[in-house]
């Protein structure tokens, strides 16, 4: 072990290299990656949740899926989503009850819902009365139709 004097001097080929980082090497760091929107995707037919997942994450967004709606409300406050997309028809809570309480916790979430059955307008109209209006899309949900209502916001 070699010991030296707090006042010698070493001398190098190399030259000391600062701590001050240089603007241009800064630039070469990548961009932070852009903002993917979250998009929470509930229905009970697993099938359909996690396909519309699948999808959703390769057209660039972030995914999640829930299989009911209190699964989903779990889920709202650690995913924080931009999107809640949901089956109208569901046990245990309908997708508008789901929507409704959604909506009165996070209001400004867009809400957009879903189903293949022709009994959907009497619980819609449950919502309506109770002052809550929302979209709604038709099963089967065509990929490329639901990416650019997703993208219109």
């Amino acid at each position: 072990m070699r010991h030296e004097e707090p006042n010698s001097m070493l001398a190098s080929d190399e030259p000391k290299k600062s701590n001050i980082e240089h603007p241009s090497r800064a630039s070469e760091e990548p961009d932070p990656e852009p903002y993917r929107p979250k998009v929470l995707v509930v229905d009970d037919h697993r099938l359909i949740a996690d396909t519309l997942v699948e999808i959703l994450a390769g057209a660039g967004y972030q995914a999640a899926a829930a299989y009911d709606g209190w699964e989903a409300l779990e889920l709202v406050p650690r995913f924080q989503p931009d999107w809640l997309l949901s089956d109208v028809l569901m046990p245990r809570m309908n997708g508008v009850e789901l929507a409704i309480t959604v909506r009165q916790s996070h209001p400004n979430m867009a809400i957009l819902l879903f189903s293949g059955q022709a009994g959907v307008s009497e619980i819609l109209s449950q919502g309506i009365e109770r002052g809550y209006e929302f979209e709604l899309i038709a099963k089967p949900v065509h990929p490329l139709k639901l990416i650019q209502r997703l993208k219109k916001g």
